[in-house]
């Protein structure tokens, strides 16, 4: 399936991957609708020649009369924080938007949907997870509703006639990232460049992927993925520590910060402290990243640098 020339509809558009993916899909050709609350997206991340609708998606009737051209969802929606002090709340208003947005494609007729999943559905699991990998006991709020999402969407490929694309993202990095580690480290070490103020032990450790290799990957398997559940981990094949982002950061601002630590395996509540996804069944749909995670901190340490100033 070719992603050009058709009319698509992007949830949290004017958010940090959603920005970039409803530029990449213009690029493309297709025509793009990008609906957004703005209570984390910016409105002037959305071109110009893209539609815009604000709307609340926790409302039943947000899509009410905005799908009657749409040929396929990216849901990226989402209350995103891990650490969340509403996790009941986050749970709901997550699992509330998958399932308002479902009913509004059924009343459409619109029988396609990519849905932006997370490794934090996976918990603690052994490293490199697979797809398939047993039992899902996610750790946070959020982790757990990202996985009732995909329940959601499994049920409905399954007995409803819908195609679904469903990723299961590593940490994804590059311009216009904000509330992440990165950009956290810059902002403290512009604010004190004598010390740098490390959540946690340092040694959590994960897979970095850079934005435009995620657009990359995200296309692909749309374009060449044609099962009823298609269930995809994006990531990268190699790790970057905490420490190593920090060195990353300090080398990029021409620093030499000691560091310093709050403690403990993990930065946050509900934190998974190691994470590398595999992603061999995405190499076999033929997409490989073309950045290694430490590339791929590197090259959004400088896009985020120049943003910043």
């Amino acid at each position: 399936m070719s992603l050009s020339d058709r009319n698509v509809l992007v949830t949290g558009g004017a958010g940090f991957i959603g920005s970039h993916l409803t530029e990449r899909l213009l690029a493309d050709g297709a025509s793009v609708t990008v609906v957004d609350n703005l209570s984390n997206g910016d409105r002037g991340r959305v071109p110009d020649d893209a539609g815009f609708l604000e709307a609340d998606l926790t409302e039943p009737d947000a899509l009410e009369g905005h799908l009657d051209d749409v040929d396929l969802v990216f849901h990226l929606a989402a209350s995103k924080h891990v650490d969340t002090d509403r996790p009941h709340g986050q749970f709901d208003d997550n699992t509330r938007m998958t399932r308002n947005i479902l009913e509004a494609m059924a009343d459409a007729g619109i029988t396609e949907i990519a849905y932006t999943s997370s490794s934090t559905v996976y918990g603690e699991a052994p490293r490199p997870t697979p797809e398939d990998y047993a039992p899902l006991e996610p750790i946070s709020a959020y982790g757990a509703s990202k996985l009732a999402d995909e329940g959601l969407l499994s049920a409905r490929a399954h007995s409803h006639d819908l195609s679904v694309w469903n990723f299961r993202f590593a940490n994804v990095v590059g311009p216009r990232l904000r509330g992440a580690v990165i950009p956290d480290f810059i902002e403290k070490l512009r604010d004190d460049p004598e010390t740098l103020t490390i959540l946690g032990d340092g040694r959590q450790e994960k897979s970095y992927l850079y934005i435009e290799d995620c657009l990359d990957a995200m296309c692909h398997v749309v374009e060449n993925a044609d099962g009823a559940m298609n269930t995809y981990n994006l990531g990268t094949r190699t790790t970057t520590s905490v420490d190593r982002i920090a060195a990353i950061v300090a080398d990029e601002l021409d620093l030499e910060p000691a560091f310093e630590y709050t403690g403990g395996d993990r930065g946050w509540t509900g934190d998974v402290p190691k994470m590398r996804l595999s992603i061999e069944k995405l190499a076999a749909l033929g997409w490989e990243p073309r950045r290694s995670s430490d590339e791929a901190v590197r090259q959004a340490t400088r896009k985020i640098i120049e943003e910043l100033r």
